[in-house]
């Protein structure tokens, strides 16, 4: 079963600010979570059961996934920035 993915327009924008090379890495990392949410190297965000994070170099794309809806499953797209400034 594959999973819908919804950018929520401020990681939209984030993504769209980014070098152009960079974030065509973040889209295609991205595109493969409608296949798999959970891929090897994804890890769950401390102090937040439902937030997770992959890495795409020295970037980390924070989403949270939805597993209970009743049609569509949806990942969505919380941020998207630079590993120092991600988590704050």
């Amino acid at each position: 079963m594959t999973y819908a993915v919804l950018w929520q327009p401020q990681a939209s924008k984030q993504a769209e600010s980014l070098d152009y090379t960079i974030a065509r890495r973040i889209h295609q990392a991205v595109g493969k979570l409608a296949a798999a949410p959970r891929p090897s190297g994804c890890t769950n965000l401390a102090g937040a059961a439902d937030l997770w994070r992959i890495r795409v170099g020295q970037y980390r794309v924070v989403y949270a996934i939805r597993d209970r809806e009743l049609v569509v499953l949806v990942v969505l797209v919380v941020r998207v920035g630079h590993r120092r400034e991600v988590y704050r």
